[in-house]
């Protein structure tokens, strides 16, 4: 059974979850990899002691966007001063 999926790693993500992400392609799902397994012995009930072998192969690879530091420029505003109202 061969199944694709693609890896995101983010180690400047804000959550330890998001760090390193798992998904389908086409669904945007993450794997249940239980599911999977249970497929493969043909959802047949009973206990299985099963060896899975994984092999990964990278197919291509994007490189994450780096925030880029854009030049702002600020134009000085004047203030003028206003006289403070007095209250009596």
């Amino acid at each position: 059974m061969k199944k694709h999926y693609i890896l995101s790693i983010n180690p400047h993500a804000q959550y330890d979850w998001e760090q390193c992400i798992l998904r389908n392609p086409i669904t945007v799902e993450r794997p249940d990899f239980a599911s999977l397994i249970a497929q493969a012995v043909g959802d047949k009930a009973g206990s299985y002691l099963v060896a899975i072998n994984i092999e990964v192969q990278v197919l291509e690879q994007v490189p994450s966007p780096q925030p880029q530091k854009v030049p702002v420029e600020v134009t000085p505003v004047t203030v003028k001063p206003q006289p403070s109202e007095l209250v009596a």
